[in-house]
């Protein structure tokens, strides 16, 4: 297994939940610390628009995610693991997983499924743990990190279903530098594609044939908290995050997008923090009681959020707020 790690350094592994950190520096954690109890976790919410590339690879490749899961318990000295779905993606593939769960007990490992209430928040890495021990899903206060004090207090490592696919594969030697990108236009799926990790977002509109003919924008990352860039830009600029591109008509009704941004953040906000409660409830009803958009009332609040709220769900929503601005509206 210390070889797999070199690899895994040696290529530069990234989660792609949407944070992108070192896969390595994970795994060392864990190497680091003791307890005669540890945890792996695959994490299979999925929860922000724009993004289905997990739901794709457990459809075309749920082996390879298996491999990496065991893979990554056999590094942390575990038998036991736990696999959180969106409980609607988990209706539509329970069979073939419960199945490659009776697989891996050959090997001595349990793998229990979690079926999580679809939210945005389920996602972030210490909210899913208090899910999953059946409290409230909201964030914890950081440190202690998942690796020092995670699920039922053990330490846990957390990967996304596409960072334990690309383990399987550096494992096999398969690993290309490629990432899965979900493509949509307003809304509307346009499919999965595994291209280079660094191309830019017209060359994988251009190979994904998706280039429009009319004036646009994107939105990178996840189409709730990812920057959004002119169609000049996506010459130069890549996709981060969680590796979604929306497109979205150069002629979109500016208002219609905040308001659609404002009603995720105030329906998924956890109200664990006033910032992100009432900042995003505000920020909501703020603009369907207004005829223009009153950008300074709604720059100081989202610049309250981002200063000020516990996690990064309440902080994100400046993102794609002041890139819309300044690249778009030119403001």
């Amino acid at each position: 297994m210390n070889d797999l790690f070199s690899l895994i350094k040696e290529e530069g592994l990234v989660g792609r939940g949407g944070a992108c950190y070192p896969v390595w520096k994970k795994w060392d954690a864990m190497r680091q610390v003791s307890g005669a109890k540890k945890y792996v976790i695959c994490n299979a919410s999925e929860g922000e628009p724009g993004v289905f590339k997990d739901a794709h690879i457990l459809e075309m490749f749920p082996e390879k995610v298996f491999e990496g899961l065991c893979l990554a318990m056999e590094f942390v000295g575990t038998k036991e693991a736990f696999f959180n779905f969106n409980c609607s993606l988990y209706e539509r593939m329970s069979s073939k997983m419960e199945y490659l769960a009776r697989q891996t007990r050959k090997l001595g490992n349990t793998i229990t499924f979690f079926k999580e209430i679809p939210s945005y928040i389920g996602g972030e890495e210490t909210a899913l743990l208090n899910a999953i021990e059946g409290k409230r899903t909201e964030p914890r206060l950081k440190p202690p990190y998942p690796s020092q004090f995670g699920l039922f207090g053990c330490p846990t490592l957390i990967h996304n279903v596409e960072t334990l696919f690309d383990i399987a594969c550096v494992a096999d030697n398969t690993f290309t530098h490629e990432r899965f990108y979900s493509i949509s236009e307003n809304g509307k799926s346009f499919g999965v594609h595994h291209l280079p990790d660094d191309w830019t977002i017209r060359q994988v509109l251009e190979e994904a044939e998706r280039v429009p003919s009319y004036d646009f924008f994107v939105q990178v990352g996840g189409s709730a908290s990812g920057p959004v860039y002119g169609s000049d830009q996506a010459e130069t600029e890549h996709v981060g995050g969680a590796g979604s591109i929306e497109i979205y008509p150069l002629t979109m009704d500016p208002k219609e997008l905040l308001q659609r941004w404002f009603d995720f953040y105030a329906r998924e906000s956890c109200g664990k923090c006033t910032p992100c409660k009432m900042g995003s409830y505000n920020l909501a009803q703020l603009l369907k009681a207004s005829k223009e958009i009153p950008w300074q009332e709604i720059m100081e609040i989202v610049e309250t959020m981002e200063a000020t709220s516990f996690c990064a769900l309440g902080s994100s929503i400046s993102v794609p707020v002041k890139t819309y601005r300044r690249n778009i509206l030119g403001l």
